[in-house]
């Protein structure tokens, strides 16, 4: 008798699965969330007026408005301190014990048209992380040429 030889040097079937690429797809798609993430939630939400040539109407109740100066110094209506420079955390805290006490108060935003923007924005997101669901622009009317 010939003994079959072919079927002692056959390897065994592995059923095992390679990870490794699964593992560094995953590790490529955790890089891009974690970078894309802040980006998406860094917008301001601003309600803007739906009026062709008009401005948004007198709020029923007192505003809280807050005042970019020049310099990108912040000054809010309300308090002892009205003149007084405030930090984004006074700010913030003005604001919310304002919005604890009456959530329906609006929330405005004067600024000098020669400041960063980016200060009357992060005026506007501090205003937001307070609680405030919408913050208003203040502006002033163009100027009438005389003919």
């Amino acid at each position: 008798m010939v003994k079959n030889t072919r079927g002692r040097n056959r390897r065994r079937l592995m059923a095992e699965i390679n990870v490794v690429p699964y593992i560094d797809v995953m590790l490529v798609l955790l890089v891009i969330f974690m970078v894309t993430a802040p980006l998406i939630t860094t917008g301001v939400k601003v309600n803007l007026p739906r009026e062709a040539a008009g401005g948004i109407p007198s709020p029923t109740t007192e505003s809280v408005v807050i005042t970019v100066d020049e310099f990108g110094d912040y000054y809010i209506d309300i308090g002892t301190e009205k003149n007084q420079p405030a930090s984004d955390q006074i700010l913030f805290d003005r604001i919310r014990v304002v919005l604890d006490y009456r959530k329906e108060t609006p929330i405005l935003v004067r600024a000098d048209n020669r400041v960063d923007y980016g200060r009357v924005v992060r005026a506007m997101a501090i205003a937001q992380k307070a609680g405030a669901p919408e913050v208003g622009l203040i502006t002033t009317p163009p100027e009438r040429r005389e003919p």
